[in-house]
Protein backbone atom coordinates (compact mmCIF):
# COMPACT_ATOMS: atom_id res chain seq x y z
CA UNK A 1 0.00 0.00 0.00
CA UNK A 2 0.91 3.43 -0.81
CA UNK A 3 0.28 7.07 1.31
CA UNK A 4 0.11 10.01 -0.03
CA UNK A 5 -0.32 13.34 2.74
CA UNK A 6 -2.96 15.96 1.55
CA UNK A 7 -2.76 17.79 4.59
CA UNK A 8 -1.86 17.96 7.62
CA UNK A 9 -3.20 15.47 9.74
CA UNK A 10 -5.18 13.83 6.78
CA UNK A 11 -4.17 10.65 5.14
CA UNK A 12 -5.48 9.39 1.95
CA UNK A 13 -4.50 5.28 1.96
CA UNK A 14 -4.82 4.35 -1.94
CA UNK A 15 -4.85 0.70 -2.97
CA UNK A 16 -3.08 -1.07 -5.28
CA UNK A 17 -4.36 -3.75 -7.43
CA UNK A 18 -2.17 -6.31 -9.10
CA UNK A 19 -3.43 -6.86 -12.41
CA UNK A 20 -1.62 -9.48 -14.87
CA UNK A 21 -0.71 -8.63 -18.20
CA UNK A 22 -2.04 -10.04 -21.46
CA UNK A 23 1.85 -11.87 -21.39
CA UNK A 24 2.08 -13.59 -18.32
CA UNK A 25 5.89 -14.62 -18.83
CA UNK A 26 8.58 -11.70 -18.98
CA UNK A 27 10.43 -12.25 -22.49
CA UNK A 28 13.94 -13.19 -20.36
CA UNK A 29 12.80 -15.82 -18.14
CA UNK A 30 9.60 -18.00 -16.81
CA UNK A 31 9.03 -15.33 -14.02
CA UNK A 32 5.20 -13.90 -14.86
CA UNK A 33 5.42 -10.57 -15.36
CA UNK A 34 2.71 -8.07 -13.68
CA UNK A 35 1.69 -4.76 -14.12
CA UNK A 36 0.67 -2.31 -10.79
CA UNK A 37 -2.08 -0.12 -11.68
CA UNK A 38 -4.58 1.98 -9.15
CA UNK A 39 -8.08 1.13 -8.62
CA UNK A 40 -10.74 3.00 -11.59
CA UNK A 41 -13.33 4.12 -9.09
CA UNK A 42 -13.32 6.76 -6.76
CA UNK A 43 -15.27 6.03 -3.89
CA UNK A 44 -14.19 8.51 -0.70
CA UNK A 45 -12.76 6.84 2.13
CA UNK A 46 -14.86 4.55 4.37
CA UNK A 47 -17.90 3.68 1.34
CA UNK A 48 -17.86 0.35 0.24
CA UNK A 49 -18.99 -0.74 -2.68
CA UNK A 50 -22.22 -3.07 -3.39
CA UNK A 51 -22.13 -4.13 -7.14
CA UNK A 52 -19.98 -3.20 -9.70
CA UNK A 53 -20.63 0.08 -11.30
CA UNK A 54 -22.08 -1.24 -14.17
CA UNK A 55 -24.40 -3.03 -12.40
CA UNK A 56 -25.79 -0.32 -10.24
CA UNK A 57 -29.01 0.84 -12.79
CA UNK A 58 -32.09 2.80 -11.19
CA UNK A 59 -35.51 1.11 -10.92
CA UNK A 60 -36.53 2.59 -14.44
CA UNK A 61 -33.23 1.09 -16.14
CA UNK A 62 -34.12 -1.82 -14.37
CA UNK A 63 -38.07 -2.16 -15.65
CA UNK A 64 -36.53 -0.90 -19.56
CA UNK A 65 -33.99 -3.61 -19.58
CA UNK A 66 -36.85 -6.30 -18.13
CA UNK A 67 -39.29 -4.73 -20.83
CA UNK A 68 -36.48 -5.27 -23.43
CA UNK A 69 -35.94 -8.82 -22.78
CA UNK A 70 -39.03 -9.85 -22.49
CA UNK A 71 -39.67 -7.75 -26.10
CA UNK A 72 -36.76 -10.16 -27.23
CA UNK A 73 -38.03 -13.19 -26.10
CA UNK A 74 -41.19 -12.61 -27.55
CA UNK A 75 -39.42 -11.89 -30.84
CA UNK A 76 -37.62 -14.87 -30.99
CA UNK A 77 -40.58 -17.25 -29.72
CA UNK A 78 -42.48 -15.08 -32.83
CA UNK A 79 -39.69 -16.46 -35.06
CA UNK A 80 -39.52 -20.32 -33.94
CA UNK A 81 -42.89 -20.09 -33.85
CA UNK A 82 -43.27 -19.19 -37.64
CA UNK A 83 -40.62 -22.02 -38.01
CA UNK A 84 -42.67 -24.56 -36.48
CA UNK A 85 -45.17 -23.56 -38.46
CA UNK A 86 -43.50 -23.91 -41.86
CA UNK A 87 -41.56 -27.34 -41.05
CA UNK A 88 -45.06 -28.79 -40.05
CA UNK A 89 -46.61 -28.03 -43.68
CA UNK A 90 -43.77 -29.30 -44.85
CA UNK A 91 -44.53 -33.01 -42.84
CA UNK A 92 -47.76 -32.73 -44.08
CA UNK A 93 -47.08 -32.41 -47.21
CA UNK A 94 -44.79 -35.01 -47.49
CA UNK A 95 -47.17 -37.15 -46.06
CA UNK A 96 -49.91 -36.13 -47.95
CA UNK A 97 -47.61 -37.23 -50.88
CA UNK A 98 -46.47 -40.19 -49.71
CA UNK A 99 -49.94 -41.63 -48.86
CA UNK A 100 -50.56 -40.23 -52.46
CA UNK A 101 -48.22 -42.44 -53.98
CA UNK A 102 -49.12 -45.62 -51.93
CA UNK A 103 -52.80 -44.95 -52.81
CA UNK A 104 -51.24 -45.60 -56.38
CA UNK A 105 -49.48 -48.26 -55.32
CA UNK A 106 -52.16 -49.79 -53.40
CA UNK A 107 -54.31 -49.86 -56.67
CA UNK A 108 -51.88 -51.55 -59.03
CA UNK A 109 -51.07 -54.10 -56.50
CA UNK A 110 -55.00 -54.80 -56.24
CA UNK A 111 -55.32 -54.67 -60.12
CA UNK A 112 -52.37 -57.31 -60.27
CA UNK A 113 -53.66 -59.58 -57.06
CA UNK A 114 -57.08 -59.96 -59.30
CA UNK A 115 -55.62 -60.23 -62.23
CA UNK A 116 -52.81 -63.17 -61.09
CA UNK A 117 -56.31 -64.43 -59.06
CA UNK A 118 -58.03 -64.56 -62.82
CA UNK A 119 -55.19 -66.23 -64.77
CA UNK A 120 -54.84 -69.24 -61.40
CA UNK A 121 -58.41 -69.50 -61.80
CA UNK A 122 -58.57 -69.74 -65.95
CA UNK A 123 -55.70 -72.66 -65.79
CA UNK A 124 -57.74 -74.77 -62.82
CA UNK A 125 -60.76 -74.80 -64.85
Amino acid sequence: MLSSGRGTGELCVQTLSMAVTGDETAATGDMPAYQIRTPTTTLPQGVVMAASPGTLHSPQQLAEEATRKRELRLMKNREAAKQCRRRKKEYIKCLESRAAVLEVQNKKLMEELKSLKDICSSKTD
